[in-house]
């Protein structure tokens, strides 16, 4: 139980102050333990931090087969459109992702490589999930068939990409500012709406 409680705590000290920034003293103090008993469910900060990648990186993968099976009858245009925007509602609402965002985009510099096998990992299970999506939409005359699934779901995750960098930089109005153009723009590239 008290890991549970120690990575619960932590994931909110490291979601505001990054690896830098947490100290275990106050994550100790706020799991109303001794600092000293950290050591007993892990090895250090570092092995707390990777933990804690892997679990957040699990979480959102989580999140997005829920939301693909909750959405998946969505017409498409609705389906990518909605899923940004739960993407975004997650950043504020939840400190998981938050922290999982933050941490994808400033890994510690000595834990980078660990840090990025599971930001890489995470990337290429949510283009694989998005890809079927995206090709059935093409098959059923949503999305024009002259870009193909693997290029349109690219570019889609570009979209994502940008929005979670105005997350990280931007504060809600360049957010939505981008958001919109973004999607605009990749809207009517993919159905050659007008």
């Amino acid at each position: 139980m008290t890991s549970d409680q120690i990575k619960e705590v932590s994931i909110k000290h490291f979601a505001k102050n990054g690896y830098e920034g947490a100290s275990l003293a106050h994550i100790a103090e706020d799991v109303g333990i001794k600092k000293q008993s950290i050591y007993t469910h892990f090895k250090g900060k570092d092995q707390l931090f990777l933990q804690l990648c892997r679990d957040t990186s699990e979480n959102e993968i989580r999140f997005v087969i829920k939301f693909i099976e909750i959405n998946k009858t969505r017409p498409i245009k609705e389906f990518l459109y909605d899923f940004l925007l739960k993407s975004i509602d997650r950043y504020e609402k939840n400190d998981s992702s938050k922290f999982w965002i933050r941490t994808a985009f400033f890994p510690p510099n000595h834990l980078n490589e660990m840090v990025m096998k599971n930001v890489y990992v995470y990337l290429d299970k949510v283009e694989a999930l998005l890809i079927p999506i995206i090709k059935k939409a093409i098959a059923d005359g949503e999305i024009s068939s002259i870009i193909d699934e693997k290029r349109a779901t690219a570019a889609y995750l570009g979209i994502l990409d940008a929005i979670f960098v105005e997350m990280l930089y931007g504060g809600p109005e360049r957010l939505m500012k981008r958001l919109e153009a973004s999607w605009y723009v990749y809207w009517h590239g993919l159905s050659r709406e007008l």
